[in-house]
C-alpha cells in the first residue's frame, strides 16, 4: 500500500445463514405490525379450542376427535403465564420467525444459501403464511416440521428427522402418517436409507403416543376414534377438492361449506394453478442432476401431504396446504434461480416475484380485516352475556358456543353438530344450576327446550339473540355476591 494511502474497504457479503436470517426477520416484523396490531383481543374459533385446552383460569372447550395436542402444548406455558390474546399473537410471531429460519436452514448444504434464503421468502410471503404465523393453529407448524423432516432425511441425519417427524404427528396426526410414507418408500427403495426407516418409526410413534392413548380414553380405540373422526369431517372419502381449494385459495379462512369456483379476485391466485406446474418441470430439470432426490422427494411428500385434502374431503381452507408449499419451495426456489441466470430472465423472474409478494399483500390486508371482524363479535358477544349476569361458572350453548363462551370464561357445551359434547337432557340440569345462555341469529326462533327462555340482543355483533334461561334456584334464593 502506498504511504498516506487509505485502506480499501472490503465488499460486505453477508455471512452463509444472513439473507436467510434477514427473510425471517422480515417474516417476523410483518406479523408483528400486519397481523398482530389488527386481530385485537379475540381468538378465532379453532383457536379458542387450542387455547384453552391448558388454560388455568377458564374451562377447556370441547376437544373433537380430529384435533391434535401440539398446538395446544405450544401456547400452554404462555397461556398460563396470563398471556392475552395480543401478547400471545406476538410470541407465536415471534416463534414462527425462528422456526422459519430453523427448518429452512436445514436446507442449505442441500440447495445453497441464497437459494434457501429464496425458498423462505417464496414460502413466507405468501399471505396465508404471515397470517398463520402469528395464530394458535397446527398446519403452519406441521409446514414447518415437514420441511425439517425432509431436509434432515436428505442430509442422512436420522435422529433429527425422527424428531421433525414427532413434531408433526403432535401437531396433526393424519399429516405425520402421510408424511412418513413417501420417506419410507424411498428409504425401502434405496439401499443406504434403510437404515433410516427404524428411526422413521420410532419418531412417528413417539408423535403419536399422546394421540392413541387419548383415542383409548375417549373413544374407545384407534378405530374408533378415526370413525368419529371421519363423521366430524364429513365422511371422509373421495372427493375431488381440487375445485373447492382454488375457491378458498384467496380466503375464506374455512370454506365450509365450500362450492367450487373461481376466487375472490382471481388474478392474485394465478400462482396457485402455476405452482404444480413448477413443481413438475423442477423435477424433469433435475433429472440428470447428481442431487435430484433433493428436488424429488419433498415434491413427492408435498403431493402426499395435499391428497387428503384434495382427495378426501370436501370442504377446504387456505391452511391446509401449508405443508405442501412449505415443502415446493426449495424446488421451485432452484429452477427459478436456474431460469434466472440470463440477465434478461432474470429481471423477468424478479418482476414476477416482486408482483407475487404484493398480491400476497392485498389478500393479507383483507384476510386480516375480515378476521379480526369475526373475532371481535365474538368478544361483543362475550361481553354482552357478562352485562346479562353470566359470569363464572356459566353455560353457553348454540352454534357459536365455543368461542363465545371462552371469550366469556364460560364453558360451553352442543347438543348436536360435529361438536357435539353433550346432551338435552345434561345440558338442562346444568341450566338449572349454573347461569346459562343459548346462542342464535336474531329472528331465530330457539328449541323447544328454551322456547321459554328471555331473549337480548347482543350488541355489536351484527344480529346474534342471546336467550337467557331462568336464574337457577340456589343463586335466587341466596342471591349474586
Amino acid at each position: 500500500m502506498r504511504p498516506g494511502a487509505r485502506p480499501s474497504r472490503a465488499r460486505r457479503v453477508p455471512g452463509p445463514d444472513g439473507w436467510l436470517a434477514a427473510v425471517a426477520v422480515l417474516y417476523t416484523l410483518a406479523q408483528l405490525t400486519l397481523v398482530v396490531p389488527r386481530l385485537g383481543h379475540g381468538l378465532g374459533w379453532d383457536e379458542s379450542v387450542y387455547v384453552s385446552q391448558y388454560d388455568p383460569r377458564n374451562p377447556a372447550v370441547f376437544f373433537s376427535a380430529p384435533r391434535s395436542r401440539g398446538t395446544s402444548l405450544l401456547t400452554a406455558p404462555f397461556v398460563a403465564a396470563g398471556a392475552g390474546p395480543s401478547a400471545l399473537r406476538a410470541v407465536l410471531a415471534v416463534l414462527s420467525g425462528a422456526a422459519l429460519f430453523a427448518a429452512f436452514r436445514v436446507w442449505r448444504p442441500l440447495v445453497g444459501a441464497r437459494t434457501t434464503a429464496f425458498a423462505a421468502l417464496l414460502f413466507g410471503s405468501l399471505w396465508i403464511s404471515v397470517l398463520s404465523g402469528a395464530m394458535a393453529m397446527p398446519n403452519l407448524w406441521v409446514a414447518f416440521g415437514a420441511l425439517g423432516a425432509v431436509g434432515w432425511f436428505l442430509r442422512g441425519d436420522s435422529r433429527r428427522c425422527a424428531l421433525c417427524v414427532a413434531v408433526v404427528a403432535l401437531f396433526r396426526a393424519p399429516d405425520a402418517v402421510w408424511l412418513v410414507l413417501p420417506l419410507a418408500g424411498y428409504a425401502l427403495l434405496v439401499r443406504d436409507r434403510r437404515r433410516t426407516l427404524p428411526w422413521l418409526a420410532a419418531g412417528l410413534a413417539a408423535g403419536l403416543a399422546q394421540w392413541v392413548v387419548e383415542a383409548y380414553v375417549r373413544w374407545g380405540g384407534v378405530t374408533e376414534r378415526l370413525h368419529v373422526s371421519s363423521a366430524t369431517e364429513g365422511d371422509m372419502g373421495p372427493h375431488l377438492n381440487l375445485g373447492t381449494a382454488w375457491r378458498a385459495v384467496n380466503g375464506p379462512l374455512l370454506c365450509r361449506p365450500c362450492t367450487a369456483g373461481a376466487p375472490d379476485q382471481p388474478l392474485l391466485a394465478l400462482w396457485w394453478p402455476a405452482l404444480p406446474l413448477l413443481a413438475v418441470a423442477a423435477v424433469l430439470l433435475a433429472r440428470r442432476d447428481a442431487r435430484r432426490a433433493a428436488t424429488v422427494l419433498p415434491v413427492v411428500c408435498a403431493a402426499a401431504l395435499s391428497a387428503s385434502y384434495l382427495l378426501l374431503i370436501g370442504y377446504s381452507a387456505p391452511r391446509f396446504l401449508l405443508p405442501s408449499y412449505a415443502l415446493l419451495a426449495p424446488p421451485v426456489a432452484v429452477l427459478l434461480r436456474r431460469l434466472a441466470r440470463g440477465r434478461p430472465l432474470a429481471v423477468a423472474v424478479a418482476l414476477l416475484v416482486a408482483a407475487q409478494i404484493a398480491s400476497q399483500g392485498v389478500v393479507l390486508h383483507r384476510e386480516v380485516a375480515a378476521t379480526a371482524a369475526t373475532d371481535a363479535r365474538y368478544v361483543a358477544a362475550a361481553r354482552g352475556l357478562r352485562t346479562l349476569g353470566l359470569t363464572p361458572p356459566c353455560l353457553v350453548t348454540g352454534p357459536r358456543a365455543l368461542p363465545v363462551g371462552y371469550a366469556a370464561g364460560c364453558a360451553s357445551a352442543q347438543i348436536r353438530g360435529n361438536n357435539t359434547s353433550t346432551t338435552r337432557a345434561a345440558l338442562l340440569r346444568r341450566a338449572a344450576r349454573v347461569p346459562t345462555a343459548l346462542l342464535t341469529a336474531r329472528g331465530t326462533r330457539p328449541p323447544s327446550y328454551a322456547a321459554h327462555w328471555t331473549p337480548y340482543d347482543l350488541p355489536g355483533t351484527r344480529g346474534w339473540t342471546a336467550w337467557k334461561a331462568p336464574e337457577p334456584a340456589a343463586l335466587r334464593l341466596v342471591g349474586r355476591p
